[in-house]
């Protein structure tokens, strides 16, 4: 299995529900700041909705640093709708949730469970010219943490604009970087 890392996020033309309006949503449109693409089963389950309100208490953070979240499952735009209307936590959601109905981008991300067809909790993200910096996918019972998500954002933001510099492990916006040099080979 190739990686994806470092990959375009490929082509899309999905049909989206967001703050009550539905609208298409394209590959294209994702282009010019970061982009965090949240798959996960379905709607009106177990964990889902304890990930997606995660996501939703940080999203205007997330927006601040100029990100845009996609949830996606392989539910409709109208069973979006309907879960938002039904759920007083999904209510909190104001960032978009595609509907990949036809599985084809959870498919081309390699989060497609062709058994059941459901996404597993697969977590992409992108930077604005639409290469994925970052890849996570976790098997359906194992619920995924925003904090952690901010976190990973924030160091592929900070690399982006700091070519020279890594991100340690545990690395928090403001703390030491590494400049990876001969110097610092054995020593750390």
């Amino acid at each position: 299995m190739e990686t994806l890392l470092n990959t375009r996020i490929p082509e899309f033309k999905l049909q989206a529900f967001q703050n009550g309006q539905f609208k298409t949503v394209t590959d294209k449109d994702v282009l010019g700041k970061w982009s965090i693409f949240f798959f996960y089963p379905a709607d009106f389950t177990f964990v889902c909705p304890t990930e997606l309100v995660d996501v939703a208490e940080k999203y205007s953070q997330l927006k601040e640093m100029g990100v845009e979240v996609y949830s996606v499952s392989t539910d409709s735009h109208f069973t979006h709708k309907a879960w938002f209307d039904a759920s007083e936590s999904i209510k909190k959601i104001k960032y978009t949730m595609l509907a990949d109905h036809t599985g084809a981008l959870s498919r081309a991300l390699g989060v497609l469970n062709e058994e059941d067809f459901l996404a597993y909790r697969g977590t992409f993200v992108a930077n604005p010219d639409g290469l994925i910096k970052l890849v996570e996918i976790n098997d359906g019972a194992i619920g995924r943490n925003a904090d952690e998500l901010v976190r990973k954002v924030k160091a592929a933001q900070f690399v982006a604009a700091h070519p020279d510099e890594v991100c340690p492990a545990k690395w928090e916006q403001g703390a030491a970087t590494l400049k990876p040099s001969i110097d610092l080979v054995g020593k750390i």
